[in-house]
């Protein structure tokens, strides 16, 4: 997982939802990925779920009430508060939303949330109709206004068996969005980043299509970390990708055309454009309107060659524009990425392996080299696809300060003039 948990102080709420056994997980994934995670347990919260599971997980003391005659005198609500990097409240009941958006201050934990300015992400459970009830939806409004961050509520099947918005938000969902929270990274604060990513299908009636076996996995692993580092984040995602994390503007296409539109209207106000979509290269000339059925003689389809995004992106880069692209190549791979990076006008390609056990679409690693227009000879690695998309953030990052260092360079020379 992502290194923003390392060495941060994370304050874990967890309140009287019946979601609360969810916690003792969230928790260990906390300590897993290298956070210093303090539980607290509200009253209710402590009928639920036990105190000793959690300091089990955590390996610290678990607070329980503001005047717990066992607690530590180093941990109180002052010191925790002001030494958090992150309040996370998971679950979140109706409870302590309407506590927070008043100010109250009736126990340990909404105490210290009154006394914090680290950030706050709540991940509400609920019955249904309390998450949708009026005063619950007051609540979040005031809360959002103030700064605080939501992931969730799912929609689902509760315990309470009504069906609607009101369950915890996945686990992985509630990591990834603490992610830019917890992150001291803040090199793209201000930066507005376009990526493509996943497949795109060619329809060649209502039930086929042509397509390939891209995931959306290096898409989704770009994202979290531009997100870490305070990017504003839109992402094209073709049909069947992996879900993009909380925080991101997703906009769903199906077919290369869609993604060409897209992609080059919103690259217009873009800082950052990546594309590493996986964009079909044909498409048939002619879609069927009905199924086609089997007849003992074959199919054959007259394909015609789809929009090249990146390419068209590149072609109306804007100067200071960081443009980057993706080189899925089977061989020859460094000539192969090289010939691309010049043709469309690209500031950095990342060559990648496919077609291998361990690398390429599917797969959770990439044998991949970064290459930029000076003709180096890069080292091919494989590396997780968490790891490349954080080189590929250094060099983008780079990129863009000796940009902004021209442009005050040139703006300098003017007044000189």
């Amino acid at each position: 997982m992502h290194s923003a948990f390392r060495d941060r102080n994370i304050v874990l709420g967890v309140t009287g939802s019946i979601a609360a056994y969810k916690a003792c997980e969230l928790a260990s994934r906390l300590v897993e990925y290298g956070a210093n995670v303090t539980a607290v347990l509200t009253r209710s919260a402590s009928q639920m779920v036990g105190p000793a599971s959690l300091a089990a997980i955590t390996g610290r003391p678990v607070i329980t009430g503001l005047f717990d005659e066992s607690q530590n005198p180093e941990i109180e609500h002052i010191s925790v508060a002001t030494s958090a990097h992150l309040f996370l409240i998971a679950p979140a009941t109706a409870n302590i939303l309407a506590k927070a958006a008043r100010g109250a201050a009736d126990d340990w934990l909404s105490t210290a949330l009154l006394a914090t300015r680290a950030p706050i992400l709540f991940a509400p459970a609920m019955n249904t109709n309390m998450y949708t009830h009026p005063a619950t939806q007051v609540n979040l409004d005031i809360l959002r206004a103030r700064g605080c961050r939501f992931v969730g509520p799912e929609s689902g099947r509760l315990a309470c068996r009504t069906i609607g918005p009101g369950r915890l938000a996945d686990t992985q969902a509630i990591l990834e969005a603490v992610i830019p929270l917890a992150s001291d990274r803040h090199d793209f604060a201000g930066i507005d980043v376009v990526l493509t990513s996943g497949p795109t299908h060619e329809p060649i009636d209502p039930v086929r299509f042509i397509g390939n076996r891209s995931s959306g996995k290096m898409g989704r692993a770009l994202a979290i970390e531009l997100l870490a580092r305070g990017a504003k984040v839109s992402a094209v995602v073709g049909p069947h990708s992996e879900p993009m994390p909380s925080g991101v503007r997703v906009v769903p296409v199906q077919t290369a055309s869609e993604m060409a539109e897209t992609a080059v209207n919103l690259s217009q106000e873009a800082d950052v454009f990546i594309g590493c979509a996986a964009v079909a290269d044909y498409r048939a000339e002619s879609i069927n309107p009905t199924k086609r059925k089997r007849d003992g003689n074959g199919l054959v389809l007259k394909l015609v060659e789809n929009p090249d995004v990146i390419g068209m992106v590149g072609a109306v880069k804007r100067e200071g524009q960081v443009v980057v692209g993706f080189a899925a190549e089977t061989d020859r791979l460094l000539a192969n990425a090289r010939k691309k990076l010049e043709k469309k006008h690209l500031d950095l390609i990342v060559a990648n392996e496919v077609g291998v056990p361990d690398s390429g679409f599917g797969t959770d690693s990439l044998r991949a080299a970064i290459l930029d227009g000076k003709r180096n000879a890069p080292e091919f690695r494989l590396l997780p696809k968490e790891e490349l998309a954080e080189e590929l953030a250094d060099r983008v990052s780079g990129m863009l300060t000796e940009a902004r260092a021209a442009g005050h360079r040139a703006i300098q020379r003017e007044v000189n003039n």
